[in-house]
């Protein structure tokens, strides 16, 4: 068999593999994660003046069970802002109190854990390195994308600007210009250094919650993770770690 023509057709082609390439990577998870946090830090640069409140971006922080990867945190007069991003699409279904909330698009729905639950992990994380009364620091999620919220969701969950608008409420002081300075150093001094190696580690970290013998705190509660079975639903026969006081938290990672 004469394989020229085969191996000219290829050649001739060889520009589309850079294309497919370029698709595959703006539609990782990955890309649309980077995506929707630059989109978040370019709010805050319009309109958080950074005088008042003070960024801080990828903040990595060691934890008891390993580390934690906190989004944006937003130092200010009116208390510490842990902003957490989604960039999703399509409808958003959740509460408060679901463990998991329900992405759907078009036909299909996706289940993923709900923000909220992440990013208090992410507030008891700062509020143990700060020493801060409870209260001071705050919790808000933003969607990035193109997503609708089609249930009643809480104020800190927003859209777009909205949690700029959602910072902005907070009114009244609660930290002095010392404090203030003094919680960004202390941020910075405890941050492990914002570098893809950090960023690496950190993921491993995360794997190495599925060892057996580790010993893993709900971040909900404090009480101690179990290794579980899923026994239906999309990801039945896959294990995940939840917690021990089940049913009164529901927890999981």
């Amino acid at each position: 068999m004469e394989l020229s023509p085969v191996i000219n057709a290829v050649f001739k082609l060889w520009w589309i593999l850079p294309i497919l390439l370029v698709i595959a990577i703006f539609k990782s998870p990955w890309f649309k994660g980077l995506l929707g946090e630059a989109l978040v830090r370019f709010a805050a640069r319009l309109w958080l003046p950074s005088e008042t409140y003070h960024p801080l971006h990828n903040v990595t922080l060691p934890t008891p069970d390993g580390t934690t990867q906190i989004d944006h945190v937003f130092v200010s007069p009116f208390g510490v802002f842990v902003v957490e991003t989604k960039n999703m699409k399509g409808w958003i279904f959740g509460s408060e109190s679901q463990a998991q909330w329900t992405q759907k698009l078009f036909k299909h729905s996706f289940k993923f854990q709900n923000p909220l639950r992440q990013d208090y992990k992410h507030v008891k994380a700062l509020e143990s390195v700060l020493s801060l009364p409870p209260g001071t620091v705050h919790s808000v999620v933003v969607f990035a994308g193109n997503s609708t919220f089609k249930t009643p969701m809480p104020a800190n969950v927003t859209r777009g600007r909205g949690y700029v608008t959602y910072i902005k409420s907070f009114r009244t002081p609660v930290l002095s210009e010392s404090e203030i300075q003094r919680v960004v150093t202390q941020i910075q001094s405890d941050r492990l250094e914002p570098s893809r190696q950090t960023h690496r580690q950190h993921v491993e970290r995360l794997k190495a919650r599925g060892d057996l013998t580790a010993e893993i705190k709900c971040p909900a509660c404090g009480s101690r993770m179990v290794l579980r079975t899923a026994k239906r639903g999309p990801g039945a026969g896959k294990q995940f770690w939840g917690c021990s006081a089940y049913p009164k938290c529901r927890s999981y990672n």
